[in-house]
């Protein structure tokens, strides 16, 4: 989806690449970019009481984005840290909204982005309050099963809510 933003030599992109635990994005950054993970993986996180909480990982071919500072113009609440090297294209939020605004289906591509982010929040909302550990590690297992290969385990016992320890039983079981 949107890889007509990266292929067009009309709009102006940037390639960054950044080393493990390097942060694209912090807390307070004002940052309407839009990111496309050509190799490697990002997780978006916020700081309670001195603990990450990891609420979002981005891998190979995501779009991700501060989405709080890219919609309203403010800045961001989250950190977004590289999980291992990481190599990404960036495009601008006044660079996707002239190459979106001209194009009908780039426009649609953008929309359908939005809905399925906003379907995936409302599922991990839904999960988090209402399902168990086992049920909200078959979901993340079916859903994204590439994320076992590509996140370290302690990040993703962290994004679901329970102790490493509790993973590992989950997935030895």
């Amino acid at each position: 989806m949107l890889e007509n933003l990266l292929s067009s030599p009309d709009i102006p992109k940037k390639e960054l690449v950044l080393k493990r635990n390097e942060f694209l994005i912090r807390e307070g950054d004002l940052n309407t970019n839009l990111y496309f993970i050509k190799e490697g993986a990002i997780l978006a996180y916020v700081m309670e009481e001195e603990e990450e909480q990891i609420i979002r990982f981005g891998y190979k071919n995501d779009f991700i984005s501060a989405i709080d500072s890219f919609i309203s113009g403010k800045p961001t609440q989250f950190f977004f840290k590289a999980v291992k090297k990481t190599f990404l294209i960036q495009i601008s939020k006044s660079s996707l909204i002239k190459m979106i605004s001209g194009n009908i289906e780039l426009m649609s591509e953008w929309a359908e982005l939005l809905q399925k982010l906003s379907l995936q929040q409302l599922e991990r909302e839904r999960d988090l309050l209402t399902s168990s550990p086992k049920a909200r590690y078959e979901r993340v297992l079916k859903r994204s099963p590439q994320l076992f290969q590509e996140i370290p385990h302690r990040y993703i016992a962290n994004y679901l809510r329970m102790s490493p320890e509790t993973l590992s039983r989950l997935k030895n079981s």
